[in-house]
């Protein structure tokens, strides 16, 4: 028995989610060999929910590596129907890394443009990246850093 138990409602859903998916992976005339293990493994982490289509014509042979898989991967079997079989797992937590020195992304500024009178104003979106400034006019400009020193002192040294 996998180690993962699902209600029957939740084997539903995923059932239903599964319908769209195209199969990530195909074993082949080989079998169940340690690369195809180890490609199942790496999509069940990349996507939880994943389709594979074996090109057997065994059906019990199949089976067993529905159940197989579902034990060996810790992955619940969600269907076998024909040559298709429906395995998850929930996706593993990724850590989010913070860079101190990361700047600002871009922004969507809308910005309103006054024309001439009895006229609506015109509404522009503007993106404003992270060393940029808007100004009161509408206009984006480079924020510019501080000089550290004149430009006699810089021309000195």
């Amino acid at each position: 028995m996998p180690l993962i138990q699902l209600t029957p409602a939740q084997r539903k859903g995923y059932r239903a989610e599964a319908h769209h998916l195209d199969p990530v992976v195909l074993v082949g005339g080989d079998g169940l060999t340690a690369n195809v293990k180890k490609e199942i493994d790496a999509a069940l982490n990349a996507h939880g929910l994943i389709k594979v289509r074996v090109f057997s014509d065994d059906r019990v042979a199949r089976d067993d590596m529905f159940k197989a898989l579902a034990d060996e991967l810790d992955a619940a079997p969600i269907q076998h129907i024909g040559k298709l079989l429906v395995l998850w797992r929930p996706k593993p937590a990724k850590d989010k890394v913070l860079d101190e020195d990361r700047m600002p992304g871009p922004r969507d500024v809308k910005v309103l443009k006054f024309g001439r009178a009895g006229t609506r104003p015109e509404v522009k979106t503007l993106r404003v990246l992270g060393n940029q400034r808007l100004t009161p006019g509408g206009n984006i400009k480079r924020a510019k850093p501080k000089p550290k020193a004149s430009v006699k002192k810089r021309s000195q040294t």
